[in-house]
């Protein structure tokens, strides 16, 4: 089947949701079957307001930049499609001559492809549906890691790695510092900070999750036992955290226009200021809070090499999968091994990735619901790639 092929950039971006859009664009000008590679301005919404660009007109130089490049180039949206929307954008299908139709995103994109190809095929039309996973929360299911993670995830250890120097240099002045992450249901990406930590008095000392409710007693216990041990506690908690009664450890929070909970800034409080302010209540200790918000989800300076590799890869085998006739599927990425690191790409059906949310796994969590265990070191750790190395005093003693 020869025709156009649209592509869409859909909610928050990663570090390298372009490199995605580069191997779409470049492996897809290649195509026999592909007469033109179009994009959507802003996601869905740009593309029911007819806001669509001809990829192919674009400089090969400027396209294969893309690669080095942050953000959503294409522009991006969070929606939600209403009945009223599927005839509109069957029409604007039809207009362009589109048979092959591309969202790079997250559980939600996945919905919307499964929604436009269910609607197409009901009507008589012909769409190639293909999702390209894309995440830094890394809750995507039946995927070992979205593409997107693994920057995050360097983004935040290499964070906690230098602010863990400096909360430790400063302990005379702070006792303790909470940096927190995004992950609104899930730890994937604050559990990521674990790798920072070289020996045991280095940052973290603590981390917490949503999948592990936590209570104030046991919280203080385990930041005063720090604080004793070290001279100083460093904490990295995700922004979904829960007390042990389900309730929100970000008290102040507001749900979007897309009944997603917002956090930090944008929901007008946080777990790590509340956390921060229970711990100065109960020590009269100071401290800081560290709250990136959405700098993980951009920062192409400490994007990981096996994530630009695999985002790009994705986009080529979406692709090749297209021109096979595939459709109602989102590519995957299935680890061979850890080491040496390899994994093949495969697809999954978009029936089990749209709206779900993956957890981090109980392997991953140690007992006390305070740390990693080394199951996640290993997973994590050739993600990520090598941390740098920081010089240590001996501090010896003049006399």
């Amino acid at each position: 089947m020869k025709g156009n092929a649209i592509i869409g950039q859909f909610g928050g971006p990663t570090s390298v949701i372009n490199s995605s859009l580069c191997g779409l664009i470049q492996e897809g000008l290649k195509s026999n079957k592909i007469n033109r590679i179009l994009g959507m301005r802003y996601g869905i919404i740009g593309f029911m307001k007819d806001e669509i660009v001809d990829l192919g007109e674009e400089d090969p130089q400027i396209i294969k930049g893309l690669c080095k490049t942050p953000s959503s180039a294409l522009g991006s949206c969070r929606y939600i499609l209403k009945q009223e929307n599927f005839p509109l954008i069957l029409r604007q299908i039809k207009k362009y001559n589109i048979h092959y139709f591309f969202l790079i995103g997250g559980n939600g994109s996945m919905e919307i492809i499964r929604q436009i190809e269910e609607y197409c095929n009901e009507n008589g039309y012909k769409l190639n549906a293909i999702g390209i996973p894309k995440t830094v929360d890394n809750d995507l299911c039946e995927t070992d890691h979205s593409p997107g993670f693994a920057s995050a995830a360097r983004y935040v250890c290499l964070s906690v790695q230098q602010a863990g120097r400096l909360a430790r240099d400063m302990q005379s002045v702070d006792k303790y510092v909470i940096l927190q992450t995004v992950g609104r249901n899930t730890g994937w990406l604050a559990a990521s900070a674990a790798i920072a930590k070289k020996k045991a008095a280095d940052a973290p000392h603590l981390i917490y999750i949503p999948e592990r409710p936590i209570s104030r007693k046991k919280f203080m216990s385990d930041v005063k036992k720090c604080i004793k041990k070290y001279g100083w506690a460093f904490i990295v908690c995700g922004e979904g955290i829960l007390w042990e009664d389900k309730n929100f450890v970000a008290s102040l929070r507001a749900q979007d226009n897309y009944s997603d909970i917002e956090f930090g800034a944008m929901g007008g409080g946080s777990a790590a200021l509340n956390l921060h302010k229970l711990i100065h209540q109960e020590t009269n200790y100071r401290g800081e809070f560290q709250i990136t918000e959405s700098l993980s989800m951009c920062a192409i300076d400490r994007a990981s090499k096996v994530d630009l590799e695999e985002a790009y890869a994705c986009g080529v085998k979406t692709i090749k999968l297209a021109e096979e006739g595939a459709s109602g599927i989102m590519v995957s990425i299935h680890r061979v091994s850890s080491s040496p690191y390899k994994i093949k790409l495969s697809t999954i059906s978009l029936d089990k990735v749209a709206v779900n949310i993956r957890p981090l796994d109980d392997k991953y969590i140690n007992l006390q619901g305070n740390f990693v265990t080394d199951e996640y070191i290993k997973y994590i750790k050739p993600l990520v790639g090598e941390l740098p190395e920081y010089s240590e005093l001996q501090y010896t003693r003049a006399r």
